[in-house]
């Protein structure tokens, strides 16, 4: 029988207040990492104009449809490590960080080439106005340069909260996110570098942030710890992790399009209109990150319980996940069709 890996908390206690312990923090996260664009947005729209900010606005869509089936794809490995840490099988734990980790490169690459090459033709296809499709463009190949430190944190964090560390991937984010603000200032207001100041930004906060995490993880135990040396792909494991990612990949390109069908819609109408539509998805953005936050929790929460073979404690925590989740939807719901006009 191996031993127990110390920290591991998952697999016991009261249900409802281990998927709380995860779900704020993931919460928190998620809000941080919307920042980042957030930022990006008011920054642009208050010092450069509302055309700038149309043109950061219009890549919204394209940009959440090429990030979201490869981050959707890479959800496959931290669902195969969290069943590793649950079974505390250690050797388990390092084949799977190290190919999640060379996985997220390969698909930060391909994400960053594709989101580039395809930038010109998919704003153009969404009606993107004349006058914002140079910045948008522009806005969105500087953004697309730093896709492999972006999946990699995504990787990373993923990785971290498979183990049960869910605070130090936030605390990673709300430093890039502080960092993000003022390079926002820097590039944008005193350099005048306009939106793609804003683009640079970001992709140098993704970085630093993606670096903490790597830190984090060359420092785990030294059983799984990650060393660059190793980093792999196992056919085994990817053909596993390949097996849970595709249909998470799928399901965030089946959202994504529709709302690039939407955004080619809202397009169409000129600058001002997609700034005004620019506003409003920050603040419908509360409500799917509120049940996005409950969905990766309950995730590393079945992983890890799945390698315990503790079968009955995962059945009851998907009933009272689902419980807690339809319950703040409905408060958060009622607010935003009763008080929506104060956010």
């Amino acid at each position: 029988m191996p031993q127990k890996i110390s920290g591991n908390q998952i697999t016991e206690g009261v249900i409802w207040k281990q998927l709380l312990k995860f779900f704020f923090p993931i919460l928190l996260g998620t809000f941080f990492q919307q920042m980042y664009n957030t930022v990006d947005t008011i920054i642009v729209g208050r010092f450069v104009g509302t055309q700038a900010l149309a043109a950061v606005g219009s890549t919204s869509a394209f940009v959440n449809l090429v990030n979201g089936f490869f981050i959707g794809l890479s959800t496959g490995a931290t669902v195969i490590l969290s069943q590793f840490f649950g079974a505390n099988d250690r050797q388990g734990i390092s084949n799977a960080l190290h190919t999640g980790i060379g996985l997220s490169v390969i698909l930060g690459a391909a994400t960053a080439v594709i989101g580039i090459a395809s930038a010109p033709i998919m704003l153009r296809l969404t009606k993107t106005p004349a006058n914002c499709l140079e910045d948008a463009i522009l806005y969105a190949s500087i953004y697309f340069s730093g896709a492999v430190a972006s999946m990699v944190y995504n990787m990373g964090s993923g990785i971290l909260r498979a183990m049960g560390d869910s605070k130090r991937p936030l605390i990673f984010l709300v430093i890039s996110c502080g960092l993000n603000i003022v390079m926002d200032i820097l590039c944008v207001v005193v350099l005048e570098l306009g939106v793609a100041g804003a683009a640079l930004a970001t992709v140098i906060s993704q970085i630093i942030s993606a670096g903490l995490i790597l830190i984090v993880l060359c420092r785990l135990p030294k059983e799984y710890r990650l060393r660059i040396q190793k980093l792999r792909l196992c056919k085994d494991l990817l053909k596993r992790i390949l097996l849970i990612g595709l249909p998470a990949g799928l399901q965030f390109i089946t959202f994504d399009l529709s709302n690039v069908l939407i955004q080619s819609g809202i397009n169409s109408f000129g600058d001002i209109t997609v700034a005004a539509w620019t506003a409003y998805i920050k603040t419908d953005a509360i409500t799917w990150m509120v049940s996005g936050a409950f969905g990766v929790a309950i995730t590393t929460f079945v992983g890890q319980n799945f390698g315990a073979q503790k079968y009955a404690r995962i059945r009851q925590s998907v009933w009272v996940c689902m419980g807690m989740s339809v319950s703040l939807m409905a408060v958060l719901s009622t607010l935003m069709l009763l008080r929506g006009t104060s956010f």
